[in-house]
């Protein structure tokens, strides 16, 4: 299976769940960049979540 990656506008590269960071005071999970807090997709973020360093 392929590995789902983002790039996010700022330059990080953004493979696992460490990349990302919960948006605060949502109900639904929102996820971010945790480098700069920008948007990540929302299919794209819960796939990078479940993927686990090999």
């Amino acid at each position: 299976m392929t590995r789902t990656t983002y790039q996010c506008p700022c330059g990080a590269h953004i493979e696992f769940k460490q990349d990302l960071e919960k948006e605060r005071g949502t109900v639904t999970p929102n996820w971010q960049c945790k480098d700069c807090g920008t948007p990540v997709p929302g299919m794209t973020a819960e796939k990078i979540r479940h993927q686990h360093p090999s």
